[in-house]
Order: structure tokens, then sequence, then C-alpha cells
């Protein structure tokens, strides 16, 4: 067998194959900018927790590292292919790492300082990134910023680090860094650098969320075990959910969270289920696999309502697809608890009930349906009456409904007309326009007066009217080709008198139809429609598209116009004029240490700040008081994330609200 002349793969331990030596690794200046963010330092920092609390056998992988020498010469400078997000994040950790100890444990000081620096040359670091960014980069590992208001990416995860490392658990951290591992691949002169470089990342599709959960679950599994995961409960879950199965996860990591999950390919819903299941291993898996299974089944169900037994039920939840899947979570609470009896099967149904309301009515009224579900959800753990509040706080009012119903176009018109009239099966059935919605010059409305003597104002008027309630009825499919374009005399006697529908043999008692005729039918169909699609009973204010705080999003890095994200931000009654999310968090944390200070600390306790009784490092601070100091440099996930988390831990997170202004709906 032959061996490989041009690349050279070797498993190495991460730490030691940074520490060693002299070289100088190069990030070469066609890699793009370093860009991992929190989140991410996030996972890798509690990836190295994880395996620092192992035996001293495990290790953790970090995947393979593509280098290539810079020439023959002995002592010639690494150039880093692929591997510099990880790399330079690994630095970060470092860098903060031995900032934390070096007044304290010189020997771990010294330890971390060789993975950092070049021995021959202590104001060289290790690694040496791009040229227009390696200066930034040398100031934060060596701790010689002087810039304390600027922002970078290298600047953020650094601090985040740097507040999660206490001087106490410094062994620990210390300990799962040198349990790290990755393959270096090493490129000969002849080699391909580009094809490899793409071979490593670019070949196969990339893993989607449910097959990265896939993985996760059967992983540390033995393969007997893996064999009987995958028989007793993966294969009915996809059996279930089918095509559907990414949905599924998404819609069950909603319904269990509380939170909104973007689903947007940065494997959101997959970070999502790993902190809501950290351990998978045998002795926790039974009870949650039978759970995900049940809920599977349901969702199947969901899916396809022909599958419900209860005749009612199935139809109610085929009035729920009208609008999509996005009430999957709330639904499939409801349903569970139904099938477990713990709710009746009139209180599903009038759940059922609500979210067609709340859909239709603000379509009709012209309000986004995202970021709903959610605090649907966390009312719902709370019982049935806090539900009712949920949902009457986002459903428009009857007077917003009704006047609009005069003159917008009916959404979703089948589904409304089909509950109108009493008609289950709207299959078989057109949507008749009365007035057609291009009349032909011939048409007549009364059998006398031609659309083309029309004047130009009634046809404009005839026209506005022609999509909405009250020119809109249901015919028989015959029965509309039999009369198609035909003029409204026509149609009253060879259609609409021979429907079964009954509002469309009504419609047939009216001598002539235009304007008046088709006012009239709405303010009739309107009272109807505002009883079937009822608001819940109470005296909640219909709050105008305010956003709970908890379902504000989070967004990566700063992108455009964040600096007027929001209107206006309601906390607790009060309206605040604060157009971003770093001005928020500013006066979030003011307040808290104001009205809150146990459940600030608390906050800060269990998350590694933002508050600090001390400016450990340089950066942006903000004082307190004279002993608490809070860290403004953080990017705006870790802000908007904080922001959330300490009004949950104060208890007022269902009283505050964000208003978003033009700029942070479309952002």
């Amino acid at each position: 067998m032959s061996t490989a002349t041009n690349v050279e793969a070797t498993a190495v331990n991460t730490i030691e194959w940074l520490a060693t030596g002299t070289t100088t690794i190069v990030v070469p200046v066609y890699q793009r900018q370093y860009r991992w963010d929190i989140g991410g330092c996030e996972r890798l920092l509690s990836d190295i927790r994880a395996v620092a609390g192992e035996d001293d056998a495990h290790r953790h992988f970090i995947g393979s590292i593509l280098s290539a020498q810079d020439g023959q010469e002995p002592g010639s400078d690494l150039i880093l292919i692929d591997g510099q997000q990880r790399i330079t994040t690994l630095m970060l950790l470092v860098a903060a790492l031995h900032h934390a100890v070096r007044d304290d444990d010189p020997t771990m000081a010294a330890a971390l300082e060789r993975v950092l620096v070049r021995p021959d040359s202590p104001g060289r670091t290790k690694l040496r990134p791009h040229d227009a960014w390696a200066d930034l980069y040398e100031s934060v590992v060596l701790d010689r910023r002087d810039d304390v208001d600027r922002e970078s990416r290298f600047d953020d995860n650094y601090a985040f680090f740097r507040s999660q490392i206490h001087a106490d658990e410094a062994p620990r951290i210390w300990s799962g860094l040198q349990k790290l591992e990755h393959v270096s691949i090493t490129l000969g002169a002849q080699a391909n650098a580009q094809q490899i470089f793409e071979s490593l990342n670019s070949t196969g599709e990339p893993l989607r969320d449910h097959e990265l959960i896939h993985n996760y679950i059967l992983m540390g599994l033995t393969h007997a075990e893996q064999l009987d995961v995958e028989t007793r409960f993966w294969l009915p879950i996809e059996q279930h959910t089918g095509e559907a199965i990414g949905a599924f996860w998404r819609h069950y990591l909603v319904m269990t969270t509380g939170r909104e999950l973007a689903a947007n390919g940065e494997h959101g819903v997959y970070s999502a289920f790993r902190r809501s299941f950290p351990r998978v291993d045998v002795a926790h898996l039974q009870a949650d696999a039978e759970n995900w299974r049940h809920f599977a089944e349901i969702y199947g169900v969901l899916l396809d309502p022909s599958r419900e037994q209860d005749p009612e039920i199935a139809r109610q939840l085929r009035y729920v697809n009208t609008f999509g899947r996005s009430t999957y979570p709330l639904v499939m609470s409801a349903y569970s608890d139904h099938t477990r009896g713990v709710i009746g099967r009139e209180e599903l149904i009038e759940t059922l009930e609500w979210i067609q309301t709340m859909h239709l009515r603000r379509t009709l009224v012209n309000l986004p349906g995202e970021r709903l579900i959610a605090r649907l959800c966390r009312a719902r753990t709370a019982g049935r009456d806090a539900l009712a509040r949920a949902f009457a706080r986002i459903t428009p009012s009857d007077e917003r409904v009704s006047a609009v119903l005069k003159y917008s176009e009916l959404p979703h018109a089948a589904y409304v007309l089909g509950r109108l009239e009493g008609v289950d099966d709207i299959e078989g059935f057109d949507v008749e326009h009365i007035v057609p919605s291009v009349p032909g010059d011939t048409w007549s409305g009364d059998g006398a007066r031609p659309w083309s003597e029309y004047s130009e104002d009634e046809q404009n008027s005839h026209r506005a009217l022609a999509p909405t309630l009250g020119n809109l009825t249901l015919l028989e499919q015959p029965l509309a080709e039999r009369v198609f374009g035909a003029s409204y005399p026509v149609k009253r006697v060879e259609a609409y008198a021979r429907s079964t529908v009954p509002g469309t043999r009504t419609i047939g008692e009216t001598a002539s139809w235009g304007t008046a005729a088709i006012t009239q039918r709405t303010v009739a169909l309107t009272a109807d429609l505002l009883r079937i699609w009822a608001r819940p009973a109470l005296p909640e204010i219909d709050d105008d598209g305010l956003t709970p705080i908890l379902d504000a999003v989070r967004r990566r890095g700063w992108p455009a116009g964040w600096e007027h994200e929001f209107d206006y931000v309601e906390y607790r009654g009060e309206r605040w004029e604060v157009p971003d999310v770093k001005y928020l968090f500013n006066r979030v944390f003011r307040r808290a240490w104001t009205d809150t200070p146990a459940a600030a600390l608390a906050y800060c306790a269990s998350h590694g700040g933002p508050i600090y009784d001390e400016m450990a490092w340089k950066g942006q601070w903000d004082d307190l008081d004279d002993t608490h100091f809070l860290y403004m440099g953080w990017d705006s996930n870790y802000m908007m994330t904080a922001v959330q988390g300490v009004l949950e831990e104060s208890g007022i997170a269902s009283e505050v609200f964000v208003k978003y202004s033009y700029i942070g709906n479309v952002m």
C-alpha cells in the first residue's frame, strides 16, 4: 500500500500543539474576518467544562486543522488554511484564563503564556491574524488595550470568557483545555491547498437540526442501545412527522421552553435541544424519548386531522391548518393535555377556536403574526384564565374588525364563508364574487343598465367592494361554471336560487345588486363573524402590536439599522423612549439595581455577569455605585438575553413590552 506524500494527518493534543515550538501560526489574507459570537463561545466553554468533569481517559475532539509551512526553512511560519475561527476563539479563552490567574498562580500562568506568545519574543503572539486586525487581536491577548469605546468580536468574546471564569474554577477550565484534541493536517509543497480545503468544508450537504439531534441522542450509546432507541423511539418519530420532522422539533422546543426559535440555518433548534437535554445517557433517555414520541404522534394528527377519531376536534384541527403550522406548539400542548385527561374536550375546542379568532382578526387588521405563540404557551402553563387573557390582549377588538370588514378584501374567504354558512366540506364549492372582480361591458346589477353605462365613480366603488365580505358567497362549482360572467339577474335565477347553501339562496331574494346591497349584507355577516370568531370576553387591551420582552428578537452581531430598532419600550406601565438594545440593556440593569437588587445579583451570580464588583478588564464600563459596575462591551445577542433573564429573575418580565419600529420589523 502506497502512502500519501503531500498530506500528513496526525491526531494531536490541541494545547500541546499550540504551545510547542517558536513557529507563528499565520492567518492568510484570503481568510474571512473572525466571526464567532458569544453563543459559539458559550458552547465551547460548556464542552470544555463537560470534558473537565470526566475521567482522564476522556477527550473532546474539535475537528481538523489544516495548515501548510510557509517555506522550507526551519522555524518558518505555519499558514492556517482551515481552523482560524476555532483557534482564535481558543486563544481568546486562554488569554482570559491567563489574565484571571497571573497574579495568584504563576505556574499555571506560565503554562498558559506558552500557548499565547512566542518564547523567543514575548511581545509577539503565537497566532498572527490578518494584518488588518492583527493589532486589535494582540491588544486583547496581551492586555494592552487603550481604547475603551471600541467594539470588536475579539473584545466581545474575550469579555465573555473573562466574565465566566472565576479564580476557583480556573484549574478545572485548564484541565478541560488540556483534554482538547484535533487532527492536524499538514500539507506538503505539492499539495493543492484549495482542493483539500473544499473537500473538508464543501463536500456533501450540511447536517440539519433534526439530524444533529439524532446524532446527539445516539452518539454516547452502545451499538445495542442505539438500535433499541432507533427502533422504539426515533423511527416512530420519523414516521409520525415525515418531511416535517425539522419543524416538529422546533415546535416541540417552543412549546417546552416558552421561547421563540428562529429557523434561520444557524442550528438554533439543535442548540435549544442541547440546553433542554444536557444529558441523554440511557438513564435519562427513556422518559424523555417516551415524551418525544408522544408529541410526534400528536404532530402527525395535526398534519393529518383525519387521524383524529372525534369529528368535531378533527374539524377544528382542519380549521386551524387554514392558517399554517405556526400555532402547533400551543395546539400540541392542549391536545396532549386532552389525551391525558388533564383538560376536557370543551377546553381543547375552545383553545382551537381562540387560535382561529386571533389569526383571522389579526390578518383582517393587517397585524403581523410573528412572535405570538411562545407567549401563549407560557400563558397556558398558568391555566385557562391566563391563556384567555393572553389571547384577549393580542386579538383585535370587535370595533377594529367591523371597520375593516366594510372595505377590505376578505382573507381565507373559502374558510370564512364555509363556517358562516355551515358548510363543513368546501370541496366542490367556489368563492363566488356576486359583482365580478372585473365586470364585462354587458354585466348588469339590475338587468336594465349595463356596466359600460355606469359612471367612473360607480365602477370604482363596485370594484373596491368586489372582494369584501358582503359581495362573496359559496356556490357549487357546476352552478358557478354555468353563470360565469353573467349579470346578476341571470345568476340569481340560474344559480343562487338553486344552491344548497342557505346564504346563497337568500341573496337571490334581492331584486338588484350594487353597493347598497353589498353594504347591507356586510353588516349582517359581520355580526355573525364576530359571534363565531369571538374574542375572549375580558377587559384586556388590544395591544396594537406590542411584543413581550421574552419574545423580543435576539440579533446576531450588529445588523444594519440596530440603532433604531424600537419605537419605544413599555416598562410596567411606563413608556421609555429607548431606540436600541444597548440603551435598553443599560436602562433595565440600572432599574433592576434600584428596584430589585437581589434578583439582579442572583441573575449575575448564575450567569457570570454583567454586573461585577470591580472593573477587572479593559473595555466599556458604567458605574452603578461605588462598588458595582455594569460591563457594556457585549454583543447585541448577549445584551437582549441578559435583559430577558434579569427581568424573568425579577418576576416582572410579563409587564415589559417592546414596540418595534418600521426598521425593527424589517431587520
